[in-house]
């Protein structure tokens, strides 16, 4: 969502109520690349709804992309651009879920 929302970030490090220090403003990619570098966290896109997803800490893919620098990227290419950003969880949501279908049965 926030990489609809910005183009440029401001990173902040240090110790919380004790210090801080402010990055200048960056593109997107560099600076969460930053942030969850600091953090240790690596970030994929989920290939169904495109959602970010958090790897496991130190499976493959963790380490490919920690090896790589890439702890977050941003993966546009196969996306709609006229396709509204909530498109996908709005047509699943419309089709209903499983435990949607068996409380109505239930309900009868």
């Amino acid at each position: 969502m926030a990489t609809y929302l910005a183009d440029r970030v401001i990173v902040y490090s240090g110790k919380p109520a004790v210090e801080a220090t402010a990055c200048t403003p960056e593109p997107l990619v560099e600076g969460m690349n930053r942030f969850l570098k600091d953090l240790d966290i690596t970030f994929r896109r989920d290939p169904t709804n495109h959602r970010p997803r958090i790897n496991k800490l130190n499976s493959v893919k963790d380490k490919e992309q920690k090896s790589a620098g890439t702890y977050f990227y941003l993966d546009t290419e196969g996306e709609n651009e006229d396709e509204q950003p909530g498109y996908t969880a709005q047509k699943a949501t419309a089709k209903g879920s499983k435990r949607d279908k068996k409380a109505n049965t239930k309900k009868k």
